[in-house]
């Protein structure tokens, strides 16, 4: 069967949708990507939709879904890369993408994810950088 591929870059979770999803291989996505945020307790997930031309309700749904279960194991989600026909699609079919987050592409959406989840991803850096300004 084939799979999206998901790759974890420090507490985020990267994917990049490469074709257009058909009903079984965003299912299968959804379930992918949940259970990846549960194993790795990444803090946010970042979806790059920039080579995906067509949405339907039912993408359009399963980026909710996947944004609403992300929320319920503590990860902000980010949708990047959305070509303007997608989101006049998605505004033409009612879909508000409640809790999804979107930026223009990859670079603004992992400042986002970074700004949201700043204080909270990497607090033994931080540690360590007071005990540098200790010992100064």
């Amino acid at each position: 069967m084939e799979r999206i591929p998901i790759l974890k870059m420090g507490p985020f979770l990267l994917v990049t949708i490469q074709i257009d999803l058909y009903d079984r291989l965003a299912l299968t996505l959804e379930n992918d990507l949940i259970n990846m945020v549960s194993q790795t307790g990444a803090r946010g997930v970042l979806i790059d939709i920039s080579a995906v031309s067509i949405v339907d309700s039912f993408m359009g749904r399963i980026l909710g879904n996947i944004a609403s279960m992300s929320r319920i194991m503590d990860a902000e989600t980010v949708v990047v890369g959305m070509q303007p026909a997608v989101a006049i699609t998605l505004v033409e079919l009612g879909l508000t993408l409640q809790g999804v987050h979107t930026a223009l592409n990859v670079e603004k959406g992992m400042e986002l994810l970074n700004n949201k989840l700043g204080d909270n991803l990497e607090p033994d850096d931080e540690e360590e950088e007071d005990q540098d300004d200790r010992n100064d």
